[in-house]
């Protein structure tokens, strides 16, 4: 998700109801930000130049005069010549929009900052939007690590316990909350926000599970869009299991890529081919499986396969992180796993206290209400093994990392299509050898969407935009500022 990049009030009425095809309308603007109000949140300055506020919102959307629930909402006021609010999401489910807009002089660029309000807000049952809550965060050291990749029976019997008892804990803790955590609601929620700050029509860069929410918002209301931005796009007609073996693929690809760069440098800890550091990488994993590598943080948790393999994911996410992957390979070859404990740390969002923020929660509640999760984990047993065959580092530990969802208590709103028809022009932009969003993800949205638009990027790591690429920042900038529409299937070249 792009917030792992940034690592390294009231509002009355509420959304229209659902029309025959499950969209909200498509006309002019309602509420607030259709008479042109800009300031209906009472903000208060928070720190650095930020203002915070917070706005309440139906629990149950269907249900708007019913019991209410509030959002955390951020905003960095625009340093000149004001258009509106661009509004942000960094993906995930489960990351905070807040802390990554408090990033927002290094996540969005100049020129934007100074025609917008940069606006970050937590969805719901994120952060500090009404966070769901499953597991204490002794629960949670456990649950993170359990043996993913299960190799024995009796592994597979903790896997499916550790994640039964996961799903159980957020009903018993976040029973109110998780039929209502989809992305449905939150795009129904952005709706609220967006005529809150007195927008007549949504200015939006989502990145990576954000792809989803904006597309999600534009099926909804394509009426009330001006100008979206879909970076690190997901393909939304994928069935779950699929996404996770396509995600495993493009993790391969992404440790490819590294492997092809760390042999070349002169501190790489591995030598002769990718193939045989690859083969170097799976004796690694096989080790920590049975004797797990030893941690110096004094915190107790050992270094088991599951810690590894989160920490050897994390900085694929980024390529300029690469030099600290080799570093945390050269540890662990050595028997030390603490750098790659920390960067495993970084990915799920646990703090030095020991305590989680609910990143890991709110992500599993999220997901397991928005797609038709198969119930027999004998179906994740079966999918494991053919995306190990294609992806055999990470493939079977992306794959059962969604069992609890064979256990959730709700279901939720699953949209089977994601078209907007009616919208303008939406963006979308993918990277090629993006390892938590597969390129083919975004030239699947881009098609799938009725104005989807879609801009390549020859590039390693998670979205595009700010990461390096002029090319693309110029693009972005323009069609948000001046919208000015990129050529579809325009594509940036590699830096360097």
């Amino acid at each position: 998700m792009a917030a792992v990049l940034a690592a390294l009030a009231l509002v009355a009425g509420a959304c229209g109801g659902p029309g025959g095809d499950g969209r909200d309308g498509d006309g002019a603007p309602a509420g607030p930000g259709g008479a042109g109000v800009r300031d209906a949140l009472g903000w208060d300055g928070c720190g650095d130049g930020f203002e915070c506020a917070r706005l309440a919102v139906p629990l149950d959307h269907s249900r708007p005069d019913g019991e209410r629930i509030e959002l955390s909402v951020i905003r960095l006021p625009a340093s000149g010549r004001r258009i509106g609010s661009l509004l942000l999401n960094p993906g995930g489910p489960g990351a905070s929009g807040v802390q990554y807009a408090r990033g927002a002089r290094t996540v969005v660029s100049r020129a934007l900052r100074e025609r917008f309000d940069i606006v970050g807000f937590d969805p719901r049952g994120v952060g500090e939007s009404s966070p769901v809550r499953c597991l204490s965060s002794a629960e949670l050291d456990a649950y993170v690590g359990l043996d993913a990749s299960p190799d024995s029976p009796g592994e597979v019997t903790a896997l499916q316990e550790g994640s039964r008892r996961f799903a159980s804990g957020c009903q018993a803790r976040s029973a109110g909350l998780l039929p209502h955590v989809g992305t449905a609601d939150a795009a129904r929620d952005m709706d609220l926000l967006r005529a809150a700050v007195g927008d007549l029509r949504l200015t939006y860069l989502g990145k990576s599970y954000g792809t989803h929410l904006g597309a999600v918002y534009a099926d909804l209301f394509p009426g009330r869009v001006r100008a979206l931005v879909l970076d690190g796009a997901v393909d939304p007609s994928l069935d779950p299991l699929e996404v996770n073996a396509a995600q495993a693929r493009g993790f391969e690809t992404a440790l490819d890529a590294f492997l092809r760069d760390c042999l070349r440098a002169a501190d790489c800890p591995f030598t002769g081919s990718v193939t045989s550091a690859r083969a170097e990488i799976a004796g690694l994993l096989r080790r920590a499986d049975t004797r797990p590598l030893a941690n110096s943080t004094g915190d107790g948790r050992t270094v088991t396969e599951a810690w590894t393999t989160l920490g050897m994911i994390t900085p694929l996410y980024d390529r300029q992180a690469w030099p600290i992957l080799r570093q945390a390979f050269g540890r662990a070859l050595r028997g030390d796993g603490t750098p790659l404990l920390r960067l495993a740390d970084l990915l799920i969002d646990r703090r030095q206290d020991g305590e989680y923020a609910n990143q890991t929660e709110s992500n599993l509640a999220v997901n397991c209400v928005d797609s038709p999760y198969p119930a027999d984990p004998a179906v994740y047993a079966a999918a494991a093994r053919e995306s190990s065959a294609r992806a055999p580092l990470f493939g079977a530990y992306v794959v059962w990392s969604s069992l609890p969802c064979a256990y959730w208590p709700v279901k939720g709103d699953v949209r089977d299509r994601i078209d907007a028809p009616g919208a303008p022009p939406i963006m979308v932009v993918g990277t090629q050898r993006d390892p938590a969003t597969p390129y083919e993800w975004s030239e699947a949205m881009a098609s799938q969407l009725a104005s989807g638009v879609l801009v390549g990027f020859d590039g390693d790591g998670h979205t595009a935009y700010l990461t390096g690429s002029a090319c693309v920042d110029r693009l972005v900038d323009d069609y948000l500022i001046d919208l000015v529409v990129p050529r579809d299937g325009t594509r940036c070249p590699k830096i360097g």
